[in-house]
């Protein structure tokens, strides 16, 4: 696809089978299960994933075996990539062929310069030649090698230390759907740059803004009150109070607020979308606890709920004006397929846990096609008003946590939901994260505020990636 298409056709695309459509209309809030990819984001603006794929190996090789055919090898490749059609649904493969020859890459460097990364498949010894010309290019590379493949990775290592491997990693390994975690880094570095961050603010945030945009591609967008008030007032009732229905269905038990605190909440969930599809923008922050929530300028809703819902359904929604989350949303987003929590931890040594909690939580964990997670309709906790989801997670899963800080930092760690507490202390949404590693170490290393995302998964390895690939220190504080 080399047409761009506006993020309402490619929501639309992307989760094809859904009986609803955008324009407010609720897509997503709750159970529905479309058939799209989980590891395709709307918030990617419309434009695929380009990705050169490069199949490398000469013909004197003596490894795996001599005169190997290539035409089966790649054949058996071509297999492999179509049981990942699902998951590679947003690629494009700008360049697709074997290179058995260190010349031959030269007519097509152009065309690799144009891809967001470079994934080279190891077919037969004696590549190292063919590598090296291709990492001179600079883009980011992913060497897939299987055993057998050569005798290569005993030099990849060393390269890695070397200039010309500074941007390339390697995946030794038998387990081919790893072809689709290779990509992955690149899905991430794509969507950065096709993310349209929108902020609701009075506050300067010039000098960020200039940052990301240079580093990363990211744009940011200031929106005034006005704009979303002129949203909000053009939502049509009938449409806010069907969202109202399906909230309040949904729900396990509706707690403080009232039928009509949820219909201006909801209201307002549809028109933070519009604003989106208007500015053919990805994620939304507000400074809901700053300057858009004082005596003379007010929100007619918090944005809890519609920052869920847009979490729900692959785009993005970020409390307190909080940048740094949005970027760090829009990595997680791109290397997982799913949403971050933003939350305020407390720490319990007890039992090797931190407790990680938020007003906002978001319903749709394990990304826009997977299982809604039961929730609670609640008040926002310190101010008592508003309404938010109070969200149960599931128990036993694996989560990351991580932030980006600046353009060169990333602080993270692991570890396992062990418990979903539902009590009145804390912000509405809480999990009890039982650390891999150790907790003490982890507060002893925090740095940078209070605020991080999570993620389900352990994405350890894709961050990895993405961070060598991107210059930005990674650093587990939990160790």
């Amino acid at each position: 696809m080399n047409n761009k298409m506006n993020r309402r056709e490619f929501v639309q695309l992307t989760v094809a089978g859904s009986a609803l459509c955008l324009g407010g209309s609720g897509i997503l809030a709750f159970g529905a299960n479309p058939k799209g990819s989980r590891l395709i984001s709307p918030g990617c603006r419309g434009t695929k994933v380009k990705v050169a794929r490069i199949y490398i190996g000469t013909s004197g090789g003596l490894w795996p075996k001599p005169k190997l055919d290539f035409r089966k090898e790649i054949q058996f490749y071509e297999s492999e990539f179509a049981k990942l059609k699902d998951e590679l649904s947003d690629v494009e493969f700008v360049v697709d062929r074997l290179i058995s020859s260190a010349d031959q890459v030269g007519p097509f460097k152009s065309k690799l310069k144009e891809a967001d990364g470079i994934l080279v498949i190891h077919l037969s010894m004696g590549i190292r030649s063919i590598l090296n010309e291709i990492l001179s290019v600079g883009k980011p590379t992913v060497v897939f090698a299987v055993p057998y493949s050569g005798h290569g990775w005993t030099g990849f290592g060393a390269l890695q230390k070397q200039e010309l491997g500074a941007r390339m990693e390697c995946m030794l390994t038998s387990d081919y759907k790893q072809l689709a975690v290779a990509i992955r880094p690149f899905r991430a570095i794509h969507h950065l740059r096709e993310a349209k961050i929108l902020n609701v603010t009075t506050r300067s945030f010039t000098g960020y803004a200039n940052a990301m945009k240079n580093k990363f591609g990211t744009e940011i967008k200031r929106i005034e009150l006005e704009q979303v008030l002129d949203a909000y007032n053009a939502v049509s009732n009938s449409k806010a109070k069907a969202e109202t229905e399906r909230w309040t269905k949904e729900a396990v038990k509706v707690v403080e607020p009232s039928t009509s605190d949820i219909f201006k909440s909801c209201k307002l969930a549809l028109a933070l979308e519009n604003l989106l599809d208007a500015e053919d923008a990805t994620v939304m922050t507000i400074d809901c606890y700053g300057t858009m929530w004082d005596k003379t300028i007010k929100l007619p809703a918090y944005p809890c709920l519609g920052f869920t819902r847009l979490n729900n359904m692959g785009l993005g929604g970020i409390c307190e004006s909080d940048l740094r989350s949005a970027m760090t949303h829009i990595i997680l987003q791109g290397l997982s397929g799913k949403p971050g929590f933003i939350s305020d931890p407390t720490v319990d040594e007890s039992n090797n846990s931190i407790i990680l909690a938020h007003c906002l939580g978001t319903t749709k964990m394990d990304g826009p096609a997977g299982p809604a997670a039961p929730y609670k309709l609640r008040t926002v906790m310190e101010r008592r008003e508003g309404v938010t989801p109070q969200v149960f997670m599931r128990i036993g899963q694996k989560v990351t946590q991580a932030k980006l800080v600046g353009t060169d930092f990333l602080p993270y760690f692991t570890g396992e939901v062990i418990d979903a507490p539902d009590i009145d202390r804390g912000c509405r949404t809480k999990i009890t994260v039982k650390v891999d590693g150790d907790v003490e170490t982890l507060w002893k290393n925090w740095s940078s505020g209070l605020h991080r995302q999570t993620c389900y998964g352990d994405i350890t390895k894709e961050l990895e990636y993405f961070c060598r690939f991107k210059e930005i220190k990674m650093v587990n504080e939990a160790v």
